[in-house]
């Protein structure tokens, strides 16, 4: 449901991320300097020299296997504050260790405490599921922009503000094996520096979708507060129109 005059509500306040505390410095397990505060890594990037890229088993995991991808040595507290090369090396820290440890692999991002974060430090996280996730056909979307063979748009049945999908323009099967994964990554990170210029500094979610013969990043900010119609009925109601988004994010250009 579209419902714009939903946003002036009472109590329509967006919440946005936290900011630094004090001792987060100090404190953060993935800065680095500080790899002695996480499990045993299994992947660095690059494999010489000081790693920028860092994978160590997740202490807190909801499944039996999950892992987090460590996505700077520097303390950045967003994907849109990672370099194209981090990127890069994350995208080849998913392939990896997909291949290394096979299985039904989702990766997967939670940007700040109102999404699900427990810790500021961007990362990602890789979780090993029971059975393959549900199989999404490709939506029927309003396209921002396309570029490197990808085009980024916001479905029609957006559930969100802003949700958006960033998939290959012509459908292909492989994923974690695409060579568009690193570019779609660098597309997610442009993506929320568009979306923090409109709205500022917000706690998001992303993942991975796949289906038999596509995929697709879905990024899914967290501008409204999920209440009872969505999460008891599965109808969500959305503030802004999938139009609307993806014109905001056409004009809301990068440096």
């Amino acid at each position: 449901m579209i419902a714009p005059g939903r946003a002036k509500r009472p109590g329509a306040t967006r919440p946005l991320l936290d900011p630094p505390s004090v001792d987060e410095l100090a404190s953060c397990p993935f800065c680095a300097g500080h790899e002695d505060m996480t499990p045993p890594q299994t992947l660095v990037l690059p494999e010489q020299g000081d790693w920028k890229v860092r994978v160590v088993p997740n202490l807190y995991p909801a499944l039996e296997r999950q892992e987090v991808v460590v996505h700077s040595r520097r303390h950045i507290r967003s994907i849109a504050d990672a370099e194209d090369e981090e990127l890069e090396l994350v995208a080849e820290a998913w392939r990896r260790r997909a291949a290394d440890e096979p299985g039904h692999v989702f990766p997967l991002l939670n940007e700040g405490r109102g999404a699900g974060a427990s810790l500021a430090h961007s990362h990602s996280q890789l979780v090993w599921l029971p059975e393959p996730a549900p199989e999404r056909a490709r939506p029927r979307a309003e396209t921002a922009f396309e570029r490197d063979g990808l085009t980024v748009a916001c479905p029609w049945a957006s559930r969100v503000p802003y949700e958006t999908v960033i998939t290959p323009t012509e459908a292909e099967a492989a994923a974690l094996e695409s060579i568009r994964l690193a570019p779609a990554l660098k597309l997610l990170a442009e993506l929320v520096r568009r979306l923090q210029r409109l709205e500022g500094q917000v706690p998001l979610n992303a993942w991975l979708e796949r289906s038999l013969d596509d995929w697709r990043l879905v990024l899914f900010p967290r501008l409204n507060i999920l209440a009872g119609l969505e999460l008891g009925a599965g109808i969500y109601v959305n503030t802004l129109a999938p139009e609307e988004a993806a014109a905001r994010i056409q004009t809301a250009l990068d440096d």
